[in-house]
């Protein structure tokens, strides 16, 4: 959401349904890239630190906050290293004119060793005088944060959200190297707009759909033969759609549990599957919760969300594999051996 000019980004409040993020902290470019496991870390981290996030002191926070439905609490730490090398450039104003701050994401921090422990960190000064003079943000629902399957899609909700309650206007036009750098994709990689329609943009753009408040869609512009803008579209959901996504939010959640505890057994749900309920029929095995673990340990870097829907796609038309824990692993080394960090 935008506030109106006066209100100031600090005077919205987190409430038990969502949290607060600066406008600034979500159109930003990735110098080093997150996965999405770091970006939901990262907005919790944000959140618990509200009342106090201008202010030059640290902040604690309970390390089973951060794990999520995981039973490991290495992803805590390796998410707290790579948020403290993030680099992200910010487009500010200086002097009246238009700048670009490059800033770190996270200072120090002091983690506890128990598996129980605290966490005790710090916002860099730079950062927290950017947030201070704030005055727009987004709104993110938890639910669908935790919902949303990778940080392509993560990333699009929050722009969405940011936008959403703009008077007189729905739409933007952004330069494809712009959208590659908000969304976060590493350099080198989808280089050519098929691949990160394919890949990036069209499952982002269905989660989103079926998961939140709004529609939206991304249209390639044209200079030349080649694609070099795009033009992002938002509108609200109807009552009917809003249904939907809270329909979808459950099965989601179900799924999400299903993973956590290990368990295989197929869903029975209104929405057999989300990606069904965003028009892809595909079969949709859960997976066990270690195996998410293996392919983390495997094959660190990679955001194992997008590379199980990558999976998902692929086994689409095929017969249902004997072993689809087994098939996923199997898929994500050939996956990435295909397209290395």
């Amino acid at each position: 959401m935008m506030t109106d000019a006066t209100i100031r980004t600090l005077e919205a409040k987190p409430n038990a349904d969502s949290l607060i993020k600066p406008g600034e902290l979500i159109d930003l470019i990735e110098v080093t890239p997150l996965t999405l496991t770091d970006r939901r870390i990262y907005n919790q981290l944000l959140e618990n630190a509200w009342d106090a996030i201008d202010k030059p002191v640290t902040h604690i926070i309970s390390k089973s906050a951060l794990r999520g439905n995981h039973n490991s609490y290495d992803r805590v730490g390796e998410s707290l290293e790579r948020l403290m090398s993030a680099i992200v450039k910010i487009s500010v104003m200086w002097n009246g004119e238009p700048a670009v701050e490059r800033v770190q994401l996270l200072g120090g921090n002091i983690e506890v060793g128990n598996s129980e422990g605290m966490l005790e960190y710090e916002i860099p000064s730079r950062l927290r005088k950017i947030i201070r003079n704030s005055q727009v943000f987004a709104r993110l629902q938890r639910e669908v944060m935790f919902a949303l399957s990778s940080k392509y899609a993560l990333t699009l909700y929050e722009m969405v959200q940011k936008r959403g309650n703009l008077r007189w206007k729905a739409s933007e036009i952004l330069t494809l190297a712009a959208l590659r750098g908000i969304m976060g994709v590493p350099k080198g990689k989808l280089s050519s707009w098929s691949n990160l329609k394919l890949r990036a943009i069209d499952p982002a753009v269905s989660e989103v759909n079926a998961l939140s408040d709004y529609m939206v869609e991304i249209l390639p512009i044209k200079t030349g033969r080649a694609v070099t803008h795009v033009e992002l579209r938002w509108w609200r959901k109807d009552g009917d759609a809003s249904g939907a996504a809270d329909r979808a939010l459950q099965f989601s959640k179900v799924g999400r549990r299903m993973k956590a505890e290990g368990r295989a057994e197929p869903v029975t749900a209104e929405f057999p599957s989300i990606s069904r309920s965003i028009g892809i029929e595909t079969y949709d095995p859960a997976l066990q919760g270690s195996t998410y673990e293996t392919a983390r340990l495997r094959h660190p870097g990679y955001d194992i969300y997008f590379v199980e829907g990558e999976w998902r796609g692929w086994l689409a038309g095929k017969d249902e594999p004997k072993d689809p824990d087994r098939s996923y692993l199997a898929f994500f080394r050939s996956y990435a051996e295909k397209n290395p960090i």
